[in-house]
């Protein structure tokens, strides 16, 4: 029986991954900043453990506790509307630790085990801000730019020893917690200077009002798909919009 440890499970899409290669009949590690009780189903075949990805100590003591897995699934971030002259350096940094620096800790984390196993799956959860050019995502769409060549250059690395890196690229989602709190900041005035005020409400209004969404299960079924996929394939879009940007590339 294999081993998934997933990063950011306690919602969203974490969550549903979590879920879904759990109903597929494997071990489930799920990894939260702040474990709670009733996020997840109670079963043998699936552990809650804390994990900050910011943390060095977090990470060696989470990776400690799963013992040996089979894929790991960096999916734990944070969002970031804003317009950026008016995004403190401090939240650039902010989330450039969790989004970029943090999946390049994890993954390192995991990697001696792959290695010497010669076999593993690293899926890095990015976003289908990178398929396309969106507005208000400066610094987000910078963080997750960062992991589509990080993992592309980390695949080439990693195949002489039978293991694999991927990405999925989910698409707008607004029936997360994480989508909620981005779409609830980019507004406030010091995220969008009184200038911006104008052009920022209609750019949100158009990113509300589009007719393709993704729902979490797309992209739960997406990660599993990448998982599994033997040819190769580097980046897997996941729901409607964001397969509607990858073929418009």
């Amino acid at each position: 029986m294999k081993t998934v440890l997933i990063t950011g499970a306690s919602s969203g899409y974490g969550r549903e991954t979590a879920l879904y290669f759990h109903s597929q009949g494997w071990n489930v590690i799920a990894t939260m900043r702040t474990p709670r009780a009733g996020v997840l189903p109670e079963s043998d075949r699936l552990r809650v453990v804390e994990l900050d990805v910011t943390k060095p100590r977090s990470i060696t003591a989470a990776f400690e506790a799963a013992g040996p897995i089979d894929v790991l699934v960096n999916n734990a971030g944070i969002p970031s509307i804003s317009v950026f002259e008016g995004t403190p350096m401090a939240r650039v940094r902010e989330v450039f630790e969790t989004n970029t620096f943090g999946v390049m800790a994890t993954t390192q984390a995991v990697l001696p085990q792959f290695r010497e196993r010669g076999s593993g799956v690293v899926v890095n959860v990015t976003s289908s801000v990178v398929l396309g050019h969106m507005p208000l995502t400066a610094v987000y769409k910078a963080s997750k730019m960062a992991i589509e060549g990080f993992t592309a250059s980390l695949a080439l690395e990693l195949a002489p020893f039978g293991v694999q890196a991927k990405t999925v690229q989910p698409g707008a989602c607004l029936t997360t917690n994480f989508a909620a709190n981005a779409t609830k900041g980019a507004l406030q005035e010091e995220l969008a200077p009184t200038p911006y005020a104008p052009w920022a409400k209609k750019a949100m209004a158009d990113f509300t009002g589009q007719d393709l969404f993704t729902k979490e299960r797309d992209v739960a079924e997406t990660v599993w798909r990448a998982v599994h996929d033997t040819t190769g394939q580097l980046r897997f879009p996941a729901g409607p919009d964001a397969v509607s940007l990858s073929q418009a590339k």
